[in-house]
């Protein structure tokens, strides 16, 4: 069933594709400048006083895109060009990774963050994720515990040993008795909680970002709260950074706000010590380290 909602999705995005390409030729055949309209998504949350409402489903704007303005004009023809690339992979039913399609026209592209912005305004054109156009990521973040899933035919018992986060363009099948999810900002915690064997003492998850969680981590912790139902916890370090990564996976990113719905996991709980700490509980100064103008501690 799924295999052919993946179909449907694909055929649909083949006719957005289609229409938007038609419309571009058509302003240009009667010698108009084509415009193109790229709608501006930002999150933020609508109540601060109880468990986050975040809101940003609906664009909050807008930004035109036209051959008349020359900072323009290279942003519209990567546009398309990586455009043509997915409609390929769409049509053929390939995938490919973002580097993949920075090295196809290196020389134009000349950075991969050009690429990440041109797959992003596809997104809003065609008002889809990333992963339904098939360029895919390797996720960066790991998960161990009490879980079991299958994706593309094999099985990773995450019980026994820890796996790398994987997230295709179906999801995978899951099976967990585990009682929580423990998010956690560091892969030297996560070590640490293997080696002490926390997960065979405690029927839970443990999943780490590596830092600052990629797409795939998000949607792979997404997708277990959805689907198992559980309450989830994050451990991060009482700083700038810290609370940055907290606030990603629970509000999701200005980057792909509008993708947010799909990412963001507003029910986690921060864990770990608070700002207030330091007074409420008379923590002597040797025990803080300074602020530094960059943020780091």
């Amino acid at each position: 069933m799924e295999g052919i909602h993946s179909s449907t999705r694909s055929r649909d995005l083949l006719r957005k594709i289609k229409e938007f390409t038609l419309s571009i030729l058509e302003d240009l055949s009667e010698g108009r400048s084509p415009l193109i309209f790229i709608q501006s998504f930002r999150t933020y949350c609508t109540n601060l006083d109880s468990i986050c409402s975040c809101r940003s489903n609906k664009p909050s704007g807008h930004e035109v895109l036209t051959f008349q303005k020359e900072s323009h004009v290279h942003r519209i023809d990567v546009l398309l060009r990586v455009l043509l690339i997915v409609q390929q992979l769409l049509q053929e039913n390939k995938h490919a990774s973002k580097r993949d399609i920075y090295y196809m026209h290196s020389l134009l592209f000349s950075d991969q963050s050009v690429v990440d912005r041109a797959i992003n305004d596809i997104c809003i054109l065609l008002q889809c994720s990333r992963h339904n156009l098939n360029v895919v990521s390797v996720g960066n973040g790991l998960v161990m515990g009490w879980l079991r899933f299958f994706e593309a035919g094999r099985k990773f018992d995450c019980i026994n040993s820890p796996n790398s986060v994987r997230m295709g363009e179906r999801s995978p099948n899951l099976v967990s008795a585990a009682l929580y999810i423990l998010v956690v900002e560091k892969e030297s915690v996560f070590q640490r909680l293997e080696n002490d064997k926390f997960c065979s003492k405690n029927r839970c998850i443990v999943i780490t970002g590596r830092g600052y969680p990629d797409v795939p981590t998000r949607r792979f912790l997404r997708l277990l709260v959805d689907k198992l139902g559980l309450p989830v916890y994050c451990l991060v370090d009482c700083d700038p950074y810290g609370f940055d990564i907290l606030a990603t996976y629970r509000f999701g990113s200005m980057q792909m706000a509008y993708d947010a719905k799909f990412l963001r996991v507003p029910q986690i709980q921060w864990l770990g010590a608070f700002p207030s700490d330091s007074e409420n509980y008379d923590l002597p100064k040797r025990c803080l380290l300074p602020l530094t103008i960059e943020g780091d501690t």
